[in-house]
């Protein structure tokens, strides 16, 4: 596998990147290899400080960066040389199996969409982020923000594609679909949910088990939650503010220590040609690692191909 990084996106890039890729080389099976992208001269300097050994990676130059504040679109354009623009022009050559950085998101998702593409008959690709179950097991909501609005086909289509992510990414069979609603009944909710949930009740695409509520997002009721990705950024960051609260009171467990976003790295985009993902602006070197071997078990698990096969 050729692990594509981006080592100049993060607040705390090019340190946190290039630490976190030392130590995802520990987890890699003989044969993968993390490539570098970005200024080439920094890149071997700063494996070098971390005690890394340069020849492990393998460098591509990229001199120019993508800033967080930039217009994505934009700067994509003005910026041919970025390590952002570069990685995407490897990813549509074939010659990454997984780019990831924790840069600019908004570029890394127009560069999704216009370079290597949505996979035929997505309507729309979308992210996703991790619930941790109270069992140790864990579920998947999506969408988490790239899609505020939504129409019901198009959460049918976050059913279909969360479900494959569940079985194939994280071993779950036959994974439990849910509809996240204020109600468990199949008239509650509003006019979205109840024409989303008619769609979903007969459907053979996918394991639906009916609409789900707030509380019921860490246990076993159901491994994929769908819903609009305004209600599930709502979601999102309130888990994280909720880990936050606990972690600054000493109230850690082994079970809340889950919510820290380095355990999970970043999330894909999912529906596009191609192994993308996309990582917290303020990664760590630990959640750059988790990041990388994230984009290994996608790539290996060949997600978009069996999206591809699901949307023929």
């Amino acid at each position: 596998m050729k692990l594509g990084l981006d080592i100049a996106g993060g607040d705390f890039a090019p340190n946190a990147t290039i630490e976190g890729a030392i130590k995802a080389l520990e987890s890699l099976n003989e044969g993968d290899v993390i490539v570098l992208i970005g200024d080439e001269n920094i890149a071997k300097r700063k494996v070098e400080q971390f005690g890394g050994n340069v020849t492990d990676f393998k460098y591509i130059h990229a001199p120019d960066t993508i800033e967080m504040d930039e217009h994505p679109v934009k700067a994509l354009k003005k910026k041919p040389y970025s390590s952002i623009s570069v990685g995407f022009h490897m990813m549509s050559e074939g010659k990454l199996d997984a780019f990831s950085s924790a840069g600019n998101s908004g570029a890394m998702l127009v560069g999704s969409m216009y370079s290597i593409k949505p996979i035929t008959g997505v309507f729309r690709p979308c992210i996703t982020s991790v619930l941790p179950k109270d069992d140790g097991g864990v579920g998947v909501i999506l969408d988490v923000g790239v899609n505020a609005d939504c129409k019901p086909d198009v959460l049918y289509q976050f059913g279909i594609i969360g479900s494959l992510y569940a079985e194939f990414v994280y071993g779950i069979k036959n994974p439990k679909v849910a509809l996240l609603n204020i109600g468990e009944e199949e008239e509650k909710g509003n006019l979205l949910a109840q024409a989303t949930y008619k769609m979903m009740k007969d459907t053979t695409d996918f394991n639906f088990v009916g609409n789900v509520e707030g509380r019921d997002l860490f246990d076993n009721q159901a491994d994929v939650i769908v819903c609009d990705g305004f209600t599930g950024n709502v979601v999102l960051k309130e888990a994280e503010a909720f880990y936050k609260m606990i972690a600054k009171r000493n109230m850690l467990d082994e079970y809340f220590s889950r919510f820290n976003y380095e355990v999970y790295g970043g999330t894909p985009i999912l529906g596009v040609n191609g192994n993308v993902l996309i990582g917290h602006g303020i990664s760590s070197a630990e959640a750059i690692k988790n990041m990388l071997l994230l984009s290994r078990d996608i790539a290996k698990a060949d997600l978009p191909g069996k999206i591809k096969t699901a949307f023929k």
